[in-house]
C-alpha cells in the first residue's frame, strides 16, 4: 500500500471522503480514523495472489494490532480469519461476528482459562507454544471429554532485519519450539501421541516490519526442510503451513516496503518449489498480516497546543495526545510523518519535534518534522498510525483514550467512543 494524501476543494486532508477538520468538530481530538476501503484493498490484495496461484489459503489477521467489534466485523464479512493471543481478545472476536473456525489463537503464556474459553467456543485452531501448554491443554480435554486442532509454532533460527524487540524467530526467543536443540520434535511427538488434539499444521513467525522478503524466503526453506524430515521420521503430513506476517509498511518516505502481494507471491512460489522437491503434497498456506492490513489505513489528528523554541538548541510544538495513544516511537524508535490537516501540501517553512502532554521527556511523537507555520488550535494529522496505537493506548497521567472512527464514501461512523474521566474510576473503590 502506498501513502496517499487525499484533499478536497478546500485543500482539507480527507479520509475515506470525509473532511477532517469536520470529523475533528463533530469527535474532539485525539482521533484515529480509519479509511475502511483501504482495509478492503489490502484483504484483496493478498487474496488476489493466492486465487491466481490456486492454492489453498487463509488470510488471517493478526488482531493484535488493533482489535476492537467492529474491525472484526469488518474482516469476517470480508472472509478473513484472525488470530488472538488473550482471553480478551478472544472474547472480542466471538463478540464481533467472528466465526469459531476462523480463529486461532496464539501466545507465550495462555493461562488455562483462556484455553478454557477457547475449547468451549471450539474455535479453529490452538497454536501451542511450549510444553506446559500442552500439559494445561490436555488436562482440559481430557476433563471436558473434548478434541481441538492444533498447530506447533517453531522457531527456525531466522532473524529478519528489524527492531530487535520485534524479532521473534531466532532461536532465542520466547516463543515457540528450538528446532536445532530437539524442542520442536519433542512437542511434535506429544502432540500426535495425544488423540485429542489434531495436528493441522506448523507455524512460524520471523518478526514485524519486514521490508525484504529474504527472510520469509529463508523461513519457507526452513520450514518445509522440517516438515520433509517430519514426514520421513514421524510419518506426519501437515495440512497448514502457516508463515506468520510481519510485512513492513510505509511510515515516512524514507520507507520503501514491497506491495502486499509481492510478498505473498514469493513465498508461494518458494513453497510450492520446495515442497515439489521434497515430493510432498502442498498444504493449506497461512499468512497473519496485521499491520500491513490497517496499518497505514488510520490517521491520528490532534489539535496543536502550546510550543517551546530554544534558538539553536530546540523548537517544540505540542499536541493534546501522545504517547498515551502512540507507544511506538518511544517503545521502538518508531518514525512519522506529520502535516496539518488544513492543507497537507502546504511548503514547510520550521522544523520542529512534534511532542505530547505526556509528563515524561521520551513523550515524542515526530523527531525534526518539516511543517508550515503553526498556531494553537491548528489540527495536525500523523498517517499510518492504524497498528499498535489504539491497542497500545494507556490512560497515564490520567489522560483518556481516543475516540476512533471508521470513514468509508464520505460517511463517518463512531466506532469506539471517547473515554471520559468517569470511565477511568469505574472500577475503582473509595476508602470512604
Amino acid at each position: 500500500m502506498t501513502q496517499t494524501i487525499s484533499t478536497n476543494s478546500q485543500g482539507h486532508l480527507t479520509i475515506g471522503g470525509v473532511d477532517t477538520l469536520e470529523l475533528v468538530k463533530e469527535f474532539g481530538t485525539p482521533l484515529i480514523a480509519y479509511d475502511v476501503k483501504q482495509i478492503k484493498q489490502q484483504i484483496a490484495a493478498f487474496k488476489e495472489v493466492f486465487i491466481k496461484e490456486n492454492v489453498s489459503y487463509r488470510v488471517t489477521y493478526a488482531s493484535k494490532a488493533f482489535s476492537a467489534l467492529a474491525m472484526y466485523q469488518l474482516i469476517a464479512a470480508n472472509g478473513v480469519g484472525c488470530d488472538v493471543v488473550s482471553g480478551g481478545e478472544l472474547y472480542a472476536a466471538l463478540q464481533g461476528s467472528m466465526a469459531p473456525e476462523m480463529i486461532e489463537f496464539h501466545g507465550n503464556n495462555k493461562l488455562p482459562a483462556e484455553l478454557e474459553m477457547a475449547v468451549d467456543a471450539q474455535i479453529g485452531c490452538i497454536v501451542i507454544d511450549n510444553f506446559q501448554e500442552i500439559e494445561f491443554l490436555d488436562e482440559i480435554l481430557t476433563r471436558k471429554q473434548q478434541t481441538i486442532k492444533v498447530a506447533l509454532r517453531i522457531t527456525p533460527g531466522v532473524e529478519a532485519e528489524t527492531h530487535e524487540y520485534i524479532t521473534t524467530g531466532q532461536s532465542d526467543s520466547k516463543f515457540g519450539f528450538d528446532v536445532l536443540s530437539g524442542q520442536a520434535k519433542k512437542a511434535l511427538e506429544q502432540l500426535l501421541a495425544n488423540p485429542r488434539m489434531q495436528v493441522c499444521g506448523i507455524h512460524c513467525h520471523i518478526g514485524s516490519q519486514i521490508f525484504a522478503v529474504d527472510g520469509f524466503i529463508m523461513a519457507a526453506k526452513e520450514m518445509v526442510r522440517i516438515l520433509k524430515q517430519w514426514h520421513d521420521e514421524l510419518g506426519f503430513e501437515a495440512q497448514i503451513l502457516n508463515l506468520g506476517g510481519g510485512f513492513g509498511i510505509r511510515y515516512t518516505k524514507e520507507d520503501q516496503p514491497l506491495p502486499a502481494q509481492d510478498f505473498v507471491k514469493e513465498i508461494i512460489r518458494v513453497v510450492k518449489q520446495e515442497i515439489t522437491q521434497a515430493n510432498l503434497n502442498l498444504p493449506e498456506i497461512w499468512i497473519e498480516p496485521g499491520r500491513a492490513l490497517v496499518g497505514q489505513a488510520a490517521t491520528t489528528l490532534y489539535t496543536i497546543g502550546s510550543s517551546k523554541e530554544v534558538a539553536d538548541v530546540c523548537h517544540f510544538i505540542a499536541v493534546d495526545g501522545g504517547m498515551g495513544d502512540n507507544i511506538r516511537p518511544a517503545l521502538y524508535q518508531a518514525k512519522y510523518d506529520a502535516f496539518l490537516a488544513k492543507d497537507p501540501l502546504a511548503k514547510p517553512t520550521q522544523v520542529a519535534t512534534i511532542v505530547g502532554k505526556y509528563c515524561e521527556s521520551g513523550d515524542v511523537l515526530v523527531k525534526n518534522c518539516e511543517l508550515p507555520d503553526t498556531k494553537p488550535g491548528d489540527i495536525l494529522a500523523i498517517p499510518s498510525t492504524g497498528a499498535y496505537g489504539y491497542t497500545m493506548a494507556s490512560n497515564y497521567n490520567r489522560n483518556p483514550r481516543p475516540a476512533v472512527v471508521f470513514c468509508e464514501d464520505g460517511q463517518a461512523k463512531l466506532v469506539i467512543r471517547r473515554e471520559t474521566y468517569q470511565d477511568m474510576l469505574a472500577y475503582e473503590l473509595s476508602l470512604r
